[in-house]
């Protein structure tokens, strides 16, 4: 499909994304915008601080439904933002592509979508995104052309062309192992697409974000060490990588 009308469609309407929500969530639309107009505050209310010992027992087993409505309102709220982003892996996305955390599924859905795609395994931790983005996949017709996974590992894919992983590495408690993990499954010629965020806020809006220091400067180091960054002209915080060793 043209680019063109893939940004289009998202503008659009996210890509049918309120309707999905409303009819998954079995909500009124009336009821669906309340849910959507408190979301971030409420999920920071169920972060449960210091206490958590591991970032991902949050994502998997706390969130609930309370995740989708934070992606929703985050993704309605800033779609120039994340159209540039959609943007950006229309110009590197190939083949086979991970889509790694892929939250309420726009990226994976606009990957699908386009024709350089061959197939898009979805992989995130959270029952009910993955669940969310297979009713949303199956009602755009692309139900044949996205997979659906808890980890890397259940893909049975060795190497892949394309990485995408968005607002998801600030989100780890060790985001360096995971570019390594990244590095291991990428071939030669293969784009990975990066964003990351290591900050909890000024009045800790985001409590689920991953600021110690040493973590962050590992990260750092280990970006450094395999990746080289591949230049790319839009104005946004996600980049684009190859393997450097």
């Amino acid at each position: 499909m043209e680019n063109k009308i893939i940004i289009d469609q998202f503008i659009e309407n996210a890509f049918q994304l309120k309707e999905h929500l409303a009819h998954f969530l079995s909500i009124e639309q009336i009821e669906l915008d309340k849910f959507l107009e408190n979301a971030k505050l409420e999920l920071a209310n169920l972060h449960p601080g210091d206490n958590l010992i591991d970032c991902a027992d949050f994502y998997k087993d706390i969130v609930g439904d309370k995740h989708l409505a934070d992606l929703a309102a985050w993704h309605i709220s800033s779609k120039e933002y994340i159209a540039d982003t959609l943007k950006l892996q229309q110009m590197f996305s190939k083949n086979l592509v991970l889509d790694f955390g892929g939250g309420i599924g726009t990226h994976a859905i606009a990957n699908a979508l386009s024709d350089d795609v061959e197939h898009v395994f979805f992989v995130d931790i959270n029952k009910t995104n993955r669940e969310f983005v297979r009713y949303r996949s199956r009602n755009l017709g692309l139900g044949k052309k996205i997979s659906f996974y808890n980890s890397i590992e259940d893909t049975n894919i060795s190497k892949f062309d394309t990485v995408v992983c968005l607002d998801v590495l600030e989100h780890l408690s060790n985001p360096s192992d995971q570019l390594e993990t990244f590095h291991k499954i990428m071939k030669n010629d293969s784009n990975a697409l990066f964003n990351w965020y290591f900050y909890k806020g000024d009045n800790n809006e985001y409590p689920f974000h991953i600021d110690k220091k040493d973590i962050v400067n590992r990260f750092f180091e280990v970006l450094q060490k395999k990746y080289i960054e591949v230049f790319h002209p839009i104005l946004i915080t996600a980049r684009c990588y190859r393997k450097f060793s």
